[in-house]
């Protein structure tokens, strides 16, 4: 089995075909997806989901690249996510690429998540770009992470180097490999994959966005996640079963859900 630990099936282009799509995600052998929020207007709609489905779980946060919409108080969110079906804070981060100028408010609501993180002891999805040292310190300066008294996490749509791979791994974090991982230029993360023990991977989509090969540049979906695990598999030379198998159950210990396979 596989599954999707990052998408956003709640986006229209995709709620509007969601029983076609829960059910490629069946034909595929993906078995559970988590629905990531990224902004608080939409939150009501990614937890609907997550309440009609009982395979799909659902995360509560505000994406870096949202600057003009609401700011959560550490508080807040903890207060949303409270609902059992919320299995994570985020996403969250820092993003350097998409917008630029003064960014201390984004910084300062990666903290406000990591402090919600920490009180409502559930994992944190991060998203970084183009911001890789900030993200790392801010997670240090704030205690994210097992090492200092925090919760384990994952670093989501991994594309930084393997010293920021290993400095997230040091604080107990996941690395979450997307569709980029096939891409026939993605060599340098190839490498980063490769490297990383498979018991501290996790794959993802998330769709829409960034649908991996045979699929690329069409919309993408969290059927097309086996395409990752199969790329994962060849590039690491292990059976396929095992990296199923294994990136399945670190979903479960990282979400400290029940493996319906025991």
């Amino acid at each position: 089995m596989y599954i999707d630990s990052h998408c956003h099936i709640n986006f229209p282009e995709l709620a509007q075909q969601m029983p076609a799509l829960l059910q490629r995600m069946q034909e595929n052998g993906v078995t559970h997806a988590l629905c990531v929020s990224v902004d608080l207007p939409d939150f009501p709609q990614v937890l609907a989901l997550a309440e009609q489905y009982p395979h799909i779980y659902a995360s509560v946060g505000v994406h870096p690249d949202y600057e003009n919409t609401e700011d959560p108080s550490a508080e807040r969110l903890v207060e949303l996510s409270q609902h059992p079906k919320i299995i994570a804070i985020g996403e969250t981060g820092l993003d350097y690429f998409r917008l630029k100028g003064d960014l201390e408010w984004q910084r300062e609501r990666f903290r406000q998540h990591i402090r919600a993180s920490r009180i409502s002891q559930k994992p944190l999805i991060i998203h970084t770009r183009a911001a890789a040292e900030d993200t790392i310190r801010i997670m240090r300066e704030e205690g994210a992470g097992i090492d200092q008294g925090g919760v384990a996490g994952v670093m989501h749509c991994f594309t930084e180097s393997l010293e920021v791979a290993l400095a997230a791994v040091d604080m107990g974090f996941y690395i979450s490999f997307s569709g980029i991982l096939t891409f026939k230029s993605a060599k340098d993360l190839q490498a980063v994959a490769k490297a990383l023990p498979l018991d501290r991977i996790l794959i993802e989509t998330d769709s829409p966005y960034l649908a991996p090969a045979p699929h690329r540049g069409k919309m993408n979906e969290p059927a097309f996640v086996r395409h990752v695990g199969e790329f994962l598999a060849d590039l690491k030379e292990l059976p396929l079963k095992q990296v199923q198998d294994v990136t399945s159950q670190n979903f479960f210990d990282l979400f400290r859900l029940s493996n319906p396979k025991g």
